[in-house]
């Protein structure tokens, strides 16, 4: 059984067991989120499709832990005007296990 959700902005195909990063949560670490935005669930291939979201549906997962992402830079340059700008920049994630899809 999958199923795919919408966390902070962002979809997700989640399964039982799987663990995932997604944008920082507010939540504490260790702690138990559920997510009721869920767009489409599979059930062994009955398919539910929400309209926008599937009614009655949740997503639990446990929040395991805060962690920072790869470093990506960002570099602007205009040829021939002597313009050059170096950046970088690292998102800030959470890392979740999905518990269970109901």
């Amino acid at each position: 059984m999958y199923a795919i959700v919408d966390i902070a902005g962002q979809q997700f195909k989640v399964e039982a067991g799987r663990k995932i990063y997604v944008h920082r949560l507010a939540d504490e670490v260790g702690s138990t989120v559920s997510f009721d935005k869920v767009l489409l669930t599979d059930n062994g291939g009955v398919v539910n499709i929400g309209t926008p979201y599937v009614q009655g549906a949740v997503v639990k997962a446990k929040v395991l832990e805060h962690l920072k992402g790869n470093k990506v830079i960002v570099f602007k340059k205009i040829r021939r005007k002597g313009f050059d700008k170096k950046n970088g920049h690292r998102q800030y994630l959470t890392k979740i296990e999905i518990e269970s899809i109901a």
